[in-house]
């Protein structure tokens, strides 16, 4: 599997992101990104391929394990998604914890418990921005992604609730990090204030 293959992946996976990541001039950190989603739908895909939540459990301890090799630099050879994950994570100076915190939210949702929704949702969002602007944004992003969970989740009172103080820290997010939070507005369940993210970039866009 090639890097056009976890591209391929991601568009049949996430055709939202995979959209948003076409926002991203610079083939690299496009790469970077298409990565983070090939990961990420790897982990979304496992239940739909077992039944049974302790075999589910037992494959997403497998890619908890294999994250030991990713963050030291010694990925399993010949896994296109590892061995590209390790280079992301070495490059962007990725931290483990947000990694383990979304493969242990996937296993709490095999039996039945609530959606982690900062790792799920915000902890992505974060990474993504990091790739295209570096460290420093979480906290611009912090609220689009928990209004987008609640969003996904049908939590809509409360996104309704939180809306405003979303679109007010979306302000300080630098304008090439606009992709990393992009899909929120090309998603058709995304509420009206994320969908002005797409005015948010048609007005920064010149900028970058």
């Amino acid at each position: 599997m090639t890097s056009l293959d976890l591209d391929s992946q991601v568009r049949v996976a996430d055709i939202d992101r995979w959209l948003s990541s076409r926002f991203v001039d610079d083939l690299q950190a496009r790469a970077d990104l298409i990565t983070l989603y090939a990961f990420e739908a790897e982990l979304l895909a496992i239940p739909t391929r077992v039944t049974q939540p302790l075999l589910a459990e037992m494959r997403f301890t497998w890619w908890a394990e294999q994250l030991d090799g990713v963050f030291s630099n010694t990925p399993r050879k010949g896994h296109p998604i590892l061995e590209a994950l390790t280079e992301l994570a070495t490059r962007r100076a990725l931290e483990r914890a947000q990694f383990d915190a979304l493969i242990e939210a996937h296993i709490g949702r095999v039996h039945n418990q609530p959606h982690d929704l900062d790792a799920f949702f915000v902890a992505p969002m974060q990474i993504a921005v990091q790739i295209l602007a570096g460290k420093g944004h979480d906290a611009a992003v912090a609220e689009a992604g928990k209004l987008f969970g609640l969003m996904q989740t049908g939590r809509d009172a409360e996104a309704k609730a939180l809306r405003a103080k979303a679109n007010r820290a979306l302000k300080a997010l630098p304008a090439k990090a606009f992709p990393a939070v992009a899909h929120a507005s090309l998603s058709r369940s995304a509420p009206e204030p994320v969908k002005r993210l797409q005015l948010f970039w048609n007005t920064v866009r010149g900028r970058i």
